[in-house]
């Protein structure tokens, strides 16, 4: 025999309280993801088996050379090697940077400001300049707005050591403190006029 009385209503439904379950299921799908993405041993690089491959391509284009052009065996080996081992050597700098930045992401309690921090200090290190300043108009894309204005959407990234332009940033238009859009009547208002005066 049941106990509810007659008049009462059911109770409402509780709200879920966080149990942690979905936290884990992204956290095994990232590891998931993370372990496809794992170089396997035998799909590491390998700079002698590179250089024989690079070396033995190249005899054969060589081989289609008049005779009097072709460089010799060794000074193509000699250069392709120098070529293989500094690409080596960027690609191990190039790492070494990326492994700080996780590390720095793993130091407890960072910040996201610490993080972006931390990022843009090995940016630097690297020798790449942040542009920041919308004053520096041809490292940037203008993707929105109106207005004579500039605001810094995202910054532009330049290489320190050539000077070429890595990431260009985005410049959004705006108007100027002070100025106010076309209210739709053909008229502006009497401060962007005093400016065009």
């Amino acid at each position: 025999m049941s106990t509810k009385k007659p008049g009462k209503k059911p109770a409402a439904k509780s709200v879920k309280k966080p149990t942690g379950h979905q936290h884990r299921k992204q956290a095994r799908a990232w590891e998931a993801e993370m372990e496809l993405r794992t170089y396997r041993p035998e799909q590491l690089l390998s700079p002698a088996e590179l250089l024989s491959r690079f070396t033995e391509r190249t005899r054969e284009l060589l081989g289609e050379l008049p005779e009097e052009q072709r460089p010799t065996g060794s000074e193509v080996s000699a250069v392709l090697r120098q070529a293989v081992l500094e690409a080596f050597r960027t690609r191990e700098e190039y790492v070494a940077r990326l492994v700080e930045t996780d590390a720095t992401s793993w130091t407890t309690g960072m910040s996201a400001l610490s993080l972006r921090r931390a990022v843009r200090a090995s940016l630097v290190d690297s020798g790449v300049r942040v542009v920041e300043s919308a004053d520096e108009r041809e490292h940037f894309v203008v993707v929105e707005g109106e207005g004579d204005g500039f605001e810094v959407v995202r910054p532009a990234y330049v290489d320190q050591a050539t000077g070429k332009l890595i990431l260009s940033g985005q410049l959004r238009r705006v108007f100027r403190p002070g100025t106010q859009p076309d209210s739709g009547t053909g008229e502006q208002d009497a401060a962007t006029k005093g400016d065009k005066a």
